[in-house]
């Protein structure tokens, strides 16, 4: 993950102190750490599940607090699965050329969270034997734990390895900067350290409320999450390249 550094004074359009990002990291061992805690996931759902039928029991704990556990565990391990997996998508981004799995590598942590919650969802509202305090608390919990999960595994960002390969051609050698909670990367900004300067002498206008900012390569500020190119800076630094992923923002 790319360190935070504080800019002196973003309001003054004056960018410094901006820290250098992190080296980006192995698909590989990102999507390994993903499958093994969404497989640990799925263990918490058949757990809470056996338990449901009364195949285990745990007799210091009743079994609502039982499946309330389970069902939170089931959900952290989902959404700390569904990062990893999104980090390594954007290291490492499948191609359109294959519709099918472009499709699936990038849902591929929503798909993950209906199985760890809707078949234990299912089992809870047909379920005769619960009394219908815990199953009422119970599905509310595990749908509620589907709703989060899934708008945490989806990736709202998505790039292919076309757009990635367009990006690095057309900014190969040129630093780009990214703030901590943006989508887009910039271009047109004035660091004095690495003596680079604007044509209009001002930083791009949609950092003004930075108060922070990180410099890196197109590719880690993709790794980093930030998959589109601002198109202020595009237009302004006179970016050109076919197939570039742009926030398409109007001139502010």
């Amino acid at each position: 993950m790319a360190e935070k550094k504080k800019i002196e004074s973003a309001s003054a359009n004056t960018v410094s102190n901006i820290q250098n990002a992190k080296p980006v990291g192995n698909a590989t061992g990102y999507r390994v750490g993903a499958i093994i805690l969404w497989v640990l996931a799925l263990v918490c759902e058949v757990l809470a599940i056996l338990l449901l039928f009364g195949k285990i029991s745990i007799t210091f704990m009743n079994t609502l607090v039982c499946l309330i556990i389970f069902i939170v565990l089931d959900l952290v391990f989902l959404i700390i699965g569904s990062q990893l997996w999104k980090k390594a998508n954007h290291i490492k981004p499948a191609s359109k050329k294959n519709p099918t799995k472009f499709w699936l590598w990038n849902n591929m942590g929503l798909i993950v969270a209906v199985l760890c919650f809707c078949p234990l969802i299912v089992l809870l509202l047909t379920n005769k034997d619960l009394d219908k305090k815990t199953k009422t608390i119970a599905v509310v919990a595990a749908a509620v734990a589907l709703l989060i999960g899934g708008a945490a595994s989806i990736d709202y960002n998505p790039i292919s390895a076309e757009e990635k390969e367009a990006a690095q051609v057309a900014l190969e050698g040129t630093a780009v900067y990214w703030t901590p909670y943006g989508k887009v990367y910039h271009t047109h900004v004035i660091d004095e350290a690495m003596g680079h300067t604007t044509e209009d002498g001002k930083d791009c206008p949609y950092l003004n409320r930075s108060d922070s900012l990180t410099r890196g390569t197109v590719e880690e500020a993709i790794a980093a999450g930030k998959t589109k190119l601002c198109s202020y800076c595009q237009r302004h630094d006179h970016i050109e390249g076919d197939g570039i992923k742009t926030d398409d923002v109007p001139e502010p």
